[in-house]
């Protein structure tokens, strides 16, 4: 398993672009994401472990980014579900900060398969061609190696595990606290609850409450 304590990762082995197009995290903020971060905080690396990793998952390694205090200490864990611009640098920051507070906060990028949204220059053309690809059961199966990998590092306080997403990763931070009841709490920013659904995108939030035994903040 690669160290989750450097300061960088190189991408995986042997990955095809057919297998992940996103294998390095994009620099800034997405072309169509402005003027929606142009107040974007900036938060330093001082007292953290922070930089891009990768995440074995079962068909390659998945790009992400990590945040923790440096120290050897074992830490609560926070999944950190981007919106739909990616893992970009407004996503790095919330790691930064939730680790400036003492959690191991970690983003993998979840669109890495499908596209690299970085170049994409509105969002119209990010949904259509990356985000209604998305399948829900991909993005849990991601998740789930996400949190494994943290907890085999020996760093993790495995019973202190949460999620939080913003906009379409609100969505998911719902969907996520169903799919996982071992975690300790769910924040969902402003995620969809209802809607029509897809093969790829079967249920939503609200089709999932009455079995949720997560607590979760919306």
């Amino acid at each position: 398993m690669e160290n989750p304590t450097s300061d960088a990762s190189e991408s995986g082995p042997n990955l095809t672009r057919s297998t992940f197009i996103v294998t390095k995290l994009s620099t800034g903020l997405p072309p169509a994401a402005d003027p929606i971060y142009a107040q974007a905080i900036s938060t330093d690396t001082v007292g953290l472990r922070a930089g891009e990793v990768s995440i074995p998952v079962p068909d390659g390694e998945m790009v992400a980014y990590q945040a923790r205090p440096d120290t050897d200490a074992p830490c609560p864990v926070i999944l950190v579900v981007q919106d739909i611009f990616g893992v970009n640098e407004h996503y790095q920051d919330v790691c930064r900060r939730l680790a400036k507070l003492g959690y191991w906060a970690i983003a993998p990028e979840l669109f890495a398969r499908q596209g690299d949204v970085s170049t994409m220059a509105n969002a119209g053309e990010i949904m259509s061609q990356i985000v209604r690809r998305v399948a829900d059961s991909q993005i849990m199966s991601d998740l789930d190696a996400t949190l494994a990998w943290t907890g085999q590092s020996g760093l993790a306080r495995k019973s202190e595990q949460a999620v939080t997403g913003f906009c379409w990763g609100g969505r998911i931070a719902w969907l996520y606290c169903g799919h996982n009841p071992a975690l300790k709490a769910g924040i969902a920013w402003y995620g969809r609850l209802e809607g029509n659904t897809t093969d790829l995108q079967p249920r939503h939030p609200l089709d999932a409450a009455a079995q949720l035994r997560v607590p979760v903040l919306g």
